[in-house]
């Protein structure tokens, strides 16, 4: 009957000495709780049952010094397979494995190993090679662990060079970030001189302005103060303007009298009227000077 984890199988009965045989148990699972209250089992055979895989936890089991899987369905070994580094032997022989997991380069104490009968890489196969007898199985696991080894450093040294390189681009982008920030910083320092420039110049020209605007009421007190008192230019005009009319008039005036008196004009009624009006004037400034004549010599006295 199958059996799962081991249930219905008392796991002391099987151990003898420090070995403990679970071979041809049916075994679909490891009891791998079972077996670590069991750690004076250094020898544990797990060959021809039903295992397609082992739990991660199978590698806490670091006690085992030898191991045998040989004849079951597994696939493939946990990743962290290389915890068991007390493992000496071990036997994988007629399974499906195709790779060994990297961490199997930390199983340095093993010293047999039996991969016949896998599906292995090609890689893999030719490192293992055949394991017909103890010296072929001995060498198989010094061949395969240098070879775990090296895959192991190259991984290594891409983890390196992957590590490096993102180092380096977070250093660029650090440095870009940086040389960003240097430039913002730059442009804001720009930025403000310029607008404290622009300040500053707005503040002189409205100085400037206001003490023009403080200045211009002195300069037009200044200037009428200053500016001597002549009559207005057209009042001068015009008073020119009334003497030439004066003059012409008089002028013409002067010219009809002469006319009146020396041509054959004055008998005309016009010129009779200028010639009385003549004498009439003439007589006035006489008797006018005859009376100033007669007062001054009553005033000197």
């Amino acid at each position: 009957m199958s059996r799962s984890g081991g249930k219905g199988v008392n796991l002391k009965d099987k151990l003898e000495g420090n070995e403990l045989d679970l071979s041809l148990c049916d075994l679909n699972e490891v009891p791998v709780k079972e077996l670590a209250g069991l750690p004076k089992a250094t020898i544990l055979d797990l060959s021809c049952n039903n295992l397609t895989a082992l739990p991660s936890d199978f590698c806490s089991l670091t006690h085992l010094v030898k191991l045998d899987l040989s004849k079951n369905q597994l696939q493939q070994l946990p990743s962290d397979f290389g915890r068991l580094v007390n493992l000496q032997h071990l036997d994988l022989l007629n399974n499906r494995l195709v790779t060994l997991p990297v961490s199997f380069a930390q199983l340095k104490n093993l010293k047999w190993l039996d991969l016949k009968d896998n599906p292995l890489d090609p890689m893999l196969a030719k490192v293992a090679g055949d394991c017909l007898d103890e010296k072929e199985c001995k060498q198989a696991a010094i061949r395969v662990l240098q070879h775990m080894r090296t895959i192991q450093s190259e991984l290594d040294r891409e983890r390196q060079r992957k590590l490096q390189a993102e180092r380096e681009l977070e250093k660029k982008r650090e440095a870009d970030r940086q040389a960003r920030e240097a430039q913002e910083r730059e442009l804001r320092k720009r930025e403000k001189a310029e607008e404290k420039e622009r300040r500053r110049r707005e503040y002189d020209a409205l100085r400037l302005a206001k003490e023009e605007m403080t200045k211009q009421p002195k300069k037009e007190t200044e200037s009428s103060t200053s500016r001597p008192s002549h009559p207005p230019q057209h009042k001068r005009s015009w008073s020119r303007v009334l003497l030439k009319i004066l003059l012409l008039l008089l002028l013409g005036a002067l010219s009809t009298l002469a006319v009146c008196r020396v041509t054959e004009l004055r008998h005309q009624p016009v010129c009779i009227s200028v010639n009385m009006l003549y004498e009439d004037t003439l007589t006035l400034l006489r008797s006018r000077e005859t009376l100033q004549n007669v007062l001054q010599p009553n005033s000197q006295q």
